[in-house]
């Protein structure tokens, strides 16, 4: 049985929600990881090299990065249709957003909530309303980014608008996607099992 390490309130808490969207049989184990805020530390019993989470183990695979574990699962899970498949239609989008999300998305996000710009940056990653320009040419045609339905893409790239709800783009298609993707039965599942305040 795989087995994901997670903490509350965390990046891990998306991989908890796939796991419920799947129904998938992961065994879930909760470590401590550093906070912000000064609480927390490294857990001696994460395999993570760098303590973080998520961190998934499956067997002799081990996987970090919440990208890489979700086509994981996805891929280990086709009967849910959270991901397309080797092959199937689609997939080509699914990859691209996925990765868009970790090379481009959550460093962009992070960089405009700390306040900080630089030239190389715009030049490499662009800025924040590139990025909204980008969901938004999509989200204006279509309910979720790979048309009418759901997929692990959208749980993916909707995640940080959880946490910084004060950075979601006024552009109604994107806050309508946000609405629809934070409104589903297992973010509330997985926010009452991490004891999400509120």
């Amino acid at each position: 049985m795989p087995t994901l390490y997670h903490s509350p309130l965390s990046r891990s808490s998306t991989i908890v929600t796939l796991i419920d969207e799947l129904g998938a049989d992961v065994e879930i184990r909760e470590v401590t990881i550093p906070r912000q805020d000064g609480s927390g530390g490294p857990d001696p019993v994460n395999p993570h090299p760098e303590k973080k989470v998520p961190f998934l183990v499956d067997g002799d695979e081990i996987l970090r990065e919440r990208g890489a574990i979700i086509v994981y699962l996805t891929d280990k899970y086709p009967e849910a249709g959270l991901g397309p498949v080797a092959g199937a239609p689609g997939r080509g989008a699914y990859l691209s957003w996925l990765f868009y999300y970790q090379g481009v998305m959550e460093p962009v996000i992070i960089l405009h909530w700390a306040q900080i710009s630089h030239p190389a940056f715009d030049a490499s990653l662009r800025d924040f309303d590139t990025m909204v320009e980008r969901l938004a040419e999509t989200l204006e045609h279509q309910p979720y980014l790979l048309g009418e339905h759901y997929s692990a893409a959208d749980l993916l790239c909707c995640s940080p608008f959880l946490w910084f709800t004060d950075l979601i783009p006024e552009n109604p298609a994107i806050r309508d996607w946000v609405k629809r993707c934070t409104g589903r039965p297992a973010i509330a599942r997985t926010a009452k099992r991490d004891g999400a305040p509120g």
